[in-house]
Parts: structure tokens; sequence; C-alpha cells
């Protein structure tokens, strides 16, 4: 896809979104249920969508919300509630509705003390802690977020007592019983009125626990032992109270680089299509801290709910997210003496290939699963994966000692290790990924996508790798045809194909009559670009 002209230059007025309509469509726009971009569709990281668009209103909401309360009591899950939500408009109004739903049936509600934003870490790591040595009464949450999506969308998620995404069984249920809901026009909705609501609910210092907590799965010592000079940009979402008290508690030489929260985002400079949107994996999106970068040894970004990570250092600038990934596997089994020597690596199956060659070396086991963090909770909860990570720049890992910190993906631990890294090995991250492409190959990566329609993407996801009759890719042979994850047995939700120095992946679109083609050649970029092109000539034989 070509860049918008304007990419990496700072908003305009006119691209930003309009609060007050787009808070009064949240309460005035009626969602027809039987339009199936207007019902609740769960996908990897909850519902997502626009109340200018009839996707994200108030009546999703109210029935997402007694949906998640009578499965979780169908589940036996009878503790409170950790909700958190991020700073994008529709977030507080959408906090509210779930509150007074929560309250009217009897769920407690644990809120932030401050009323401030929470992070999706803070979240997961609240139920947690709050579930560790109970075998009843177990927490869950719900975080409300659409994650690094533009200001006019909005975003809401649950997290089982596992402190993770949801999986599709709990998902699949909430949403088809949310849509019921629906279709009976709220009849099954209960609901008190907000004040009644605020006045059951408990105040939980999510800052506190989490900021606390961080030395043990940080090496915040050698952080502070090192004065390494940190920069870090929540991106206007729910970190930025977190980065300045973890500078004050823990006397880090760290700079908030931009303390602003503005629902507009009129702060940020346009991502790649043009759109504003918290992607901090986006060199355009992050344009402002990457001309900033030789302030800092280390310079890092968050998305809005603080789940992903972006690190920027002074000699290469925004790093590659499979790279950083690379690095901190590299690492973080090199430097973590209390973690077994059993302890997996988790990847998704479009992430980098250079992993598989850096565990390969580490002498590590790794599994790779299908596209979705949720693969990685149990191994995470019973400590048999210390990394999992996807390719979108979002992972967590084990606490120092071996025992889970977050199931859910958590920036802050990530942009924190780099400091880490750069503090004990004298090196930074991108010249800790310099010295791994050197020994292991430097890979080249990309994203494309090609056209399908709805019957199409219904083939590819459904492919069994018999139909797939080829036997080479770009000039060397097939050495896995894949529509299954190897670590776990999962459906990949479509097709992996990989040679000795090349592979490719391909999924349909959930939202666009496209096909998503994740590529990657050791071979350079001439290569790569004829793996894509196979790609394509494999895929269009078996869907068309």
């Amino acid at each position: 896809m070509a860049a918008n002209p304007r990419a990496g230059k700072p908003a305009l007025p006119e691209d930003l979104v309009d609060l007050p309509h787009l808070v009064t469509a949240y309460y005035s726009v009626n969602p027809d249920p039987d339009n199936i971009d207007q019902q609740v569709v769960f996908g990897t990281s909850g519902h997502r969508g626009s109340s200018l668009d009839g996707a994200f209103n108030e009546a999703h909401i109210l029935a997402t919300t007694q949906a998640i309360v009578e499965y979780r009591a169908a589940q036996g899950t009878t503790g409170p509630l950790f909700i958190g939500r991020d700073t994008h408009g529709l977030s507080e109004p959408a906090w509210v509705s779930a509150l007074e739903v929560l309250a009217a049936n009897d769920v407690v509600a644990m809120i932030d003390s401050a009323d401030r934003y929470t992070p999706t870490p803070a979240v997961s790591h609240a139920i947690l802690t709050f579930n560790r040595g109970l075998s009843s009464g177990l927490a869950d949450g719900i975080v409300v977020t659409p994650s690094h999506n533009p200001p006019r969308d909005g975003g809401f998620k649950y997290n089982p007592p596992n402190g993770g995404p949801a999986d599709t069984d709990a998902t699949k249920a909430i949403a088809k019983r949310a849509n019921e809901i629906l279709r009976g026009g709220l009849a099954d909705v209960k609901r008190v009125p907000l004040a009644r609501a605020l006045s059951r609910a408990e105040r939980h210092d999510y800052m506190d626990a989490y900021v606390t907590d961080l030395p043990n799965v940080v090496d915040i010592h050698a952080i502070r032992a090192e004065k390494i000079r940190i920069g870090a940009d929540p991106l206007g979402g729910a970190s930025v109270d977190y980065w300045a008290a973890i500078a004050e508690r823990h006397d880090l030489d760290l700079t908030v680089v931009n303390p602003l929260v503005d629902a507009t985002w009129r702060f940020m400079t346009l991502d790649t299509d043009g759109k504003i949107r918290m992607d901090c994996s986006s060199p355009n999106a992050m344009a402002s801290l990457i001309a900033n970068r030789e302030s800092y040894q280390i310079a890092t970004g968050n998305d809005a709910d603080s789940d992903r990570h972006g690190i920027v250092t002074p000699d290469a600038g925004l790093m590659n997210p499979n790279h950083y990934l690379a690095v901190a596997i590299d690492y973080l089994y090199s430097h973590r003496p209390d973690w077994p020597a059993s302890v997996a690596v988790g990847k998704t199956a479009v992430s980098s290939s250079i992993i598989d060659r850096v565990v390969a070396g580490l002498g590590r086991k790794l599994i790779e699963v299908p596209v979705g963090f949720k693969w990685f909770v149990d191994g995470l909860i019973s400590g048999t994966i210390g990394f999992g990570g996807e390719e979108s720049a979002g992972a967590s890992f084990l606490r120092r000692d071996g025992s889970v910190w977050t199931t859910d993906k958590d920036g802050i631990i990530l942009a924190l290790l780099a400091s880490e890294i750069q503090a004990v090995t004298g090196a930074s991250p991108s010249q800790r990924y310099d010295e791994l492409a050197a020994k292991y190959g430097a890979p080249v990566y990309a994203r494309v996508d090609a056209p399908a329609n709805r019957e199409q993407k219904a083939r590819l996801a459904k492919l069994s790798p018999e139909q797939v009759t080829a036997t080479e890719l770009a000039g060397e042979p097939i050495t896995a045809k894949l529509t299954t994850a190897p670590g776990n047995g999962a459906s990949l939700g479509g097709l992996k194909v990989t040679t000795a120095d090349g592979w490719f992946a391909a999924r349909p679109s959930g939202t666009e009559d496209v096909y998503k083609i994740y590529a990657e050649s050791f071979k350079g970029p001439e290569h790569l670009a004829e793996v894509q092109e196979a790609a394509r000539e494999v895929v269009n034989a078996v869907i068309s």
C-alpha cells in the first residue's frame, strides 16, 4: 500500500474527530441487530467499532456487559470484576454503561482509585494478583479500549480469571448472547443509575500495585545504577500517569516526553494511511519521538492501552518489532538464572523466523501458535512459556523468579526491558540485533494485501495442506505446508508455506475484501518480492 503523502506529518484540524458528535452518536444511534456491520463481534481483542457507524453504541455495551455477567455466572466466577479504560473518547461513556449493568447484577466492580486511566497490563496484573492462591471467588476483568485504533473508535474486551484475552469459546458465547439481547430490545438488561453504581463499586489502586511490583519483573536496579537516560511517550494513552510514577518511585532518569491527554490526539503525526493511529510500531505514527531520539539512550512509545511497545534508539531509530522480539528473547533467556532450562519461547506463526534461529541457538523449545495473544495464556500462567510475543509489537514475559507477571500483552515492561538491556550489556537493543543478524542472518519481512471476496476468504480459512500442490516457492523446495500451528495444533485460519530461507503466511481479513500476505526472506528484498508473488499464485490457485 502506497503511503499517504501526509504520513508522518502533524495532524491538522480537519483530521480531528468531532468529540461531541462522537459521544452524542454513542447515545443517540440505535444499531440494527440484523445488520452484520452493527452487531457485536469479538475479534482477537474484543468488540471494536465507531458510534458514528452504529458499531459501538450504548446498546452494544449494555448488551455485551449483560452477556458477560451471565457468562461469568455460568462459569462460576463470583469474585469482583476489575475494570479499566483508556483515553479514547468513547471509553468513558462505555465504562459508565458497563458499571451501571454490573452494579444492577450485583457484580462488584473494581474501579481506579484516582478515577484515571488503566493500562491493559495493569488490569491483567490486578486479576492475577487477586486470584493468586484462590480456588473459588475468582475475579475477572473488562478493559474498555480499541487499543491503537483511530480516535473515532471504541473497544470493549473481556479478560477471564486467567487474566488474559478471552478465548474463542468465551467470546463466541458472549457475542451470541449480546446479539440476542440486542434483538430483544435490551429487555434482558439490568441497569441502575450511575450514582448508585459508583456507590456499589470498590476502589483499587491499579497504578501503585503495578508500579511497586515492577522490580520483580525488570532489573530496575541496573537501570537506575547505570543512569540510563529514558524518554517515554505514552502517545496520549493510559500509561501517561504510570510513566511519571515509575520515574519517581524508582528514581530513574526518565522523562515523560508527552504528558498530554487529548481524545482527538491532535498532537500525533499521521500513520501510513493518513489516519491518526496510536501505533507505536509505525515509523510514521512515531515520527516525533524518532526525530528526538538523540536526546535519550532509550526512547519508547506505547499505544492507547499500553499493551504494545515501540523501541527507539539513537543509532537505529524505531526498531522493527520482530527485531526487538528476537533481542528480548536472546537477552531474557541468557539473563534470568531462576528460569528453569525447560521454559519455552512462544511466538505467533507470522512472527520472524530469526526468532526460530535465536531460540535454536539458545537450546530452548519454540512453541509456534496462531495469531492472538490468548494462545500464550496457559503457558505464562504455568511458567512453561517464559516469553510470548507477536509481530505486531505485543509481548509479555515471566517475573524474574519464573512466575507469572501478566497474561495479557504488556508494553510497559517491554519498554523497560530495553533500558535493562542497555544497562546490563552496554549495548542498545538495535546494536544487539545487529549482532544476532550477523550470527543468524538478516531477514527482510513485509506484509501486503491481495484482493479476495467473502467466498474466497472463507475457502482460505478452511484450506487443508493437501490442496496446495506447489512443490517450490521462489526457487526453493517447500519444506512445510501448514494450516495448523506446530506448537499447539490450533487452526491458523489460513495457510503458511516455508522453505529453508523464506516463508509466507496468508490469512483472510476480517473487515475487508482482501487477504493478508505475511512474507519473509533471508536472501534479501528481491527474493522477498519473489516470495510474495509466489504466495499470490499459490493462494489464488486454491481459492479461485
